[in-house]
This record gives C-alpha cells, sequence and structure tokens, in this order.
C-alpha cells in the first residue's frame, strides 16, 4: 500500500520551508525574483536579487537558492542534499534563466538555505550565502 498521506505531509512540509525561506531573505533585504523557477533543464527554488552588493563588488547580485527542509538534523543537516549532482542541475537552470533574462552586469551567487522544522518549535534556518 503507497503512503500518500504521508507524501503530502512532506510536500506540505516543502512549501513551508520554502515560504519561510523566502521571508527570511526578505527581511535580509534580498527581493524575490522568482519562486519554483522552471526550465527545459529543471528548477530551482528561490531567485533573489541581492542589492547590498553593489557598493562592495560593483553590482548587484542575481541569487540562486537551493531551500531544504527536514523535521529532524539528528544525522545530518538538511543542506547535506544538495551534493555535486545537484549542484549541477542547479547551474544549469541558473545558466538558463541569465541566457533568457536581461541579467549583463550583474554578479551569480548560489545560496543554501537549510530548515529544520521540528513539531511545535520555532524551525532553524541556517542561511549559506555562497555555498557552491
Amino acid at each position: 500500500m503507497w503512503p500518500f498521506g504521508r507524501w503530502r505531509k512532506v510536500e506540505n512540509l516543502g512549501l513551508r520551508g520554502e515560504r519561510q525561506a523566502k521571508r527570511f531573505l526578505k527581511r535580509r533585504g534580498l527581493k524575490i525574483l522568482a519562486t519554483n523557477y522552471r526550465s527545459p533543464t529543471g528548477e530551482i527554488d528561490l531567485i533573489a536579487l541581492d542589492r547590498s552588493t553593489r557598493k562592495q563588488m560593483g553590482a548587484e547580485t542575481i541569487v540562486f537558492v537551493e531551500v531544504k527542509t527536514r523535521t529532524s538534523d539528528y544525522f545530518t543537516g538538511p543542506e547535506s542534499a544538495v551534493n555535486r549532482d545537484k549542484k549541477r542541475r542547479i547551474k544549469k537552470v541558473a545558466r538558463y534563466y541569465l541566457a533568457h533574462h536581461p541579467t549583463d552586469g550583474y554578479n551569480v551567487r548560489y545560496d543554501i538555505v537549510s530548515i529544520v522544522a521540528r513539531d511545535a518549535e520555532k524551525p532553524q534556518i541556517k542561511y549559506i550565502p555562497n555555498a557552491f
């Protein structure tokens, strides 16, 4: 018997995590450009604009964000799920986005937002800018 209810719960956890990550990034001054951006090469959770890098780096930065949400970090943190293959796929989606949008003159960065959402507790959010 297939546990459909369990998968629905996992899907809701992922969506809740993405909403939390979005609020978290907005509070840090990033502007969300796209959510669940899909291309022929894959999907990325969030694309944001970091205007704070203009002064330091001479240009604003387009940030591709992978969000990983788990209910426990007992064995390892959620960010460990962003392995070499996942990073490669994220970069392919980023290249597609950059090729199809007016992005000349922007810096590019890849971030991870790792969320541990235990029941009845405030989620623990770990932000890893420039993760890869």
